[in-house]
């Protein structure tokens, strides 16, 4: 029996928000991370105390390289992140 899977796009959405969430928990201990949306476009917020002190584009670089194995590759779940909030408490 061959049966060949589409890497990851066989995920269900609640996968992948999930899978989203535990990424940029496990590199930004004690995040609150809020992702939302479906279809490879997202919306992600995310507050940590250790944002306090970075720059925009800092924050968002830390987010995006914890979720960038979601993101690249043929069948990515992730296609685009329509919205990135970095927050801090």
């Amino acid at each position: 029996m061959s049966h060949h899977h589409h890497h990851t796009s066989n995920l269900s959405n609640a996968q992948i928000l999930e899978a989203i969430r535990a990424r940029i928990t496990d590199a930004i201990p004690g995040a609150a991370v809020r992702v939302d949306g479906g279809g490879g476009h997202f919306q992600i917020a995310v507050t940590a105390s250790q944002f306090q002190g970075m720059n925009t584009l800092k924050k968002q670089r830390l987010v995006y390289s914890a979720i960038k194995d979601l993101m690249t590759g043929d069948g990515a779940p992730v296609h685009a992140v329509d919205e990135l909030q970095t927050l801090t408490p």
